[in-house]
């Protein structure tokens, strides 16, 4: 992909007559480089642009072929049927954003069929090597959802409204969106030109800045190469990320504070939920450098504005908390986030600032794997440990700490939990489970798994309505976004989550909590807790009438 040949493709592209362009024309001979889409502020409203219409996902249907051979020993018929099924497979590309198969040349296929025929090994060597070069992009890779999470199905997996990235681009109802990122891009342009103060720069200087960047990163290769099959870089993924990249710039800049066009930003605001609902999904984003880029251009102040924008988001990310002022938060040059979902996680479970791990002895370390723990919250107030929100404790923040000698205090952070949220924690568990396959590796870090430690102790906690009323009343569940059932559903629909580190740390100090409380002890404390009420009630009435007794002792003594 050179840069300097990538620009020819978007004005094939953009070959569509409009009265918008990113500069004025200063003669016939100008070519203006226009969106597809006509005058991107042609829409009635708001809700033009921004339906509510939710999306279905086609799960991939693997095509079946079969091809008969008549001729030579079983082993050869074995071997040709495999490798024509293989590449009668191959051959056949199918699209998930469209749900449609096209087909490649049959002549290509025969040919490579024929090489593998004379050379089985070859197959399984080239098969391993695009294996090994696929491992080495674990971490900067645009994943998609795992299986257990792709489960949950499309409200807490698919965009409403704005496709980011190539996996959702082609989507009906996301169309709307892409007339807003054209807005979103004449006015990167502009904002481009001021913070230069070089009215001659154009989109085209800009869109350079994109295509340097995306052939630096190789961000073709970053995305999954079914999906990737059917887009061309000049005509389709290079105008991709250069709008996506303007519209997240101009999104971040308005949430950060920043002045700007009032009609764009409006549209932000009305439908500020879905859009940064949509840009926190997994299968949403483009790669962070590109983003990067398009912002160091667009503002004389990048790293302030991504830094207000990142505190901003954490302050409310786990809670409401409007009209507060957010925290600092300081940006490090040296982390290298895949994409804006994986840098908001990580300044929300922070680098090595998780709580240290319980030591644990050789025989729990033998058996951490196998630990399993059922206790809802009511349960666990049975046994003497009590649930506490703690308003400033932060996503790691999760244990058990010691409480009059005999009881124990399980805090964490609490969660208003809506759909928002759900889809954000959803997607950075998902992250978890593809950028670290082992989290009690030695080499993995607690903040490794603290989004997948996070929902499984909520998991954990809800066996019922009544335990999620429970933690309603302890404040660790907050707000009316999702209600009992749909919250009680949603996280035992999580039960299939990889077990983290914190998990795990807080499991073996409720097991210790357990084993070294007397058992007596234990059946004494839940019998008074489910019967506290009736205690006092009885506790009451025996009072009642010790005192009438000793009143009428008194009143007879004085008669007599």
């Amino acid at each position: 992909m050179e840069p300097t040949a990538a620009w020819r493709g978007p004005f094939e592209l953009h070959q569509v007559a409009t009265n918008w362009s990113a500069e004025e024309p200063t003669g016939d001979a100008q070519q203006v480089w226009a969106p597809a889409v006509g005058h991107p502020l042609q829409y009635a409203s708001i809700v033009d642009i921004f339906g509510s219409s939710c999306c279905s996902l086609q799960p991939y249907a693997v095509p079946d072929s079969s091809i008969s051979s008549s001729g030579g020993g079983q082993q050869q018929l074995v071997e040709y049927n495999y490798y024509n099924n293989y590449y009668a497979a191959a051959a056949q590309h199918h699209d998930p954003t469209t749900g449609k198969t096209t087909t490649t040349r049959e002549d290509d296929v025969q040919g490579k069929l024929g090489t593998y025929m004379n050379s089985p090994d070859k197959l399984f060597q080239e098969t391993d090597g695009k294996f090994q070069a696929d491992a080495k992009l674990m971490e900067t890779k645009m994943h998609r959802y795992p299986p257990s999470i792709q489960a949950l199905g499309d409200r807490y997996t698919a965009p409403k409204v704005v496709a980011i990235g190539p996996y959702h681009h082609r989507r009906e109802h996301l169309q709307k969106a892409e007339e807003l990122k054209h807005v979103a891009a004449h006015h990167c342009i502009q904002e481009y030109k001021w913070v230069n103060n070089n009215c001659s720069l154009s989109v085209r200087d800009l869109y350079q800045e994109v295509v340097s960047v995306v052939a630096e990163i190789d961000a073709r290769g970053l995305y999954d190469k079914d999906v990737m099959e059917g887009i061309d870089d000049d005509n389709d993924f290079l105008p991709m990320m250069f709008y996506d990249a303007c519209f997240l710039v101009m999104y971040m800049l308005k949430m950060s504070g920043a002045e700007g066009d009032r009609a764009l930003f409006d549209v932000f605001e009305a439908s500020g939920e879905d859009i940064a609902r949509d840009i926190m999904l997994l299968e949403n984003q483009i790669p962070w450098p590109v983003v990067d880029a398009v912002m160091s251009k667009c503002t004389s102040e990048p790293l302030e504005k991504k830094e207000e924008f990142v505190a901003r988001w954490k302050d409310e990310c786990l809670q409401d908390r409007a009209g507060r002022k957010s925290p600092k938060v300081f940006l490090d040059p040296s982390d290298k986030p895949p994409h804006l979902l994986g840098l908001l996680r990580l300044h929300m479970v922070g680098k090595g600032r998780s709580r240290s791990i319980t030591k644990m002895s050789a025989s729990e370390k033998e058996k951490i794997g196998s630990i399993s723990i059922s206790a809802g919250a009511i349960e666990l107030a049975e046994m003497g440990i009590h649930l506490t929100a703690n308003e400033r404790a932060e996503l790691p923040d999760m244990g058990l700490a010691s409480e009059w000698f005999i009881f124990a205090e399980l805090s964490m952070a609490p969660l208003s939990l809506d759909d928002r949220r759900a889809s954000m924690l959803v997607s950075m568990a998902a992250l978890e489970l593809c950028t670290t396959p082992d989290f009690l590796d030695p080499g993995a870090k607690p903040e490794d798994s603290v989004v997948c430690s996070y929902l499984l102790l909520l998991c954990m906690l809800m066996h019922r309505e009544e335990d999620v009323h429970e933690l309603r009343t302890k404040g660790v569940l907050k707000g009316a976004g999702l209600a009992n059932s749909k919250a009680l559903e949603f996280f035992t629909s999580l039960e299939g989550l990889r077990k983290g580190r914190c998990y795990f740390d807080v499991m073996v100090e409720i097991e210790r909590y357990r084993v070294t409380r007397w058992p007596g002890w234990l059946r004494l404390y839940a019998f008074v807790y489910n019967n506290w009420k009736y205690i006092v009630a009885v506790g009451s009435a025996v009072g009642g009438i010790i005192s009438f007794v000793m009143t009428f002792k008194k009143g007879a003594h004085r008669y007599t």
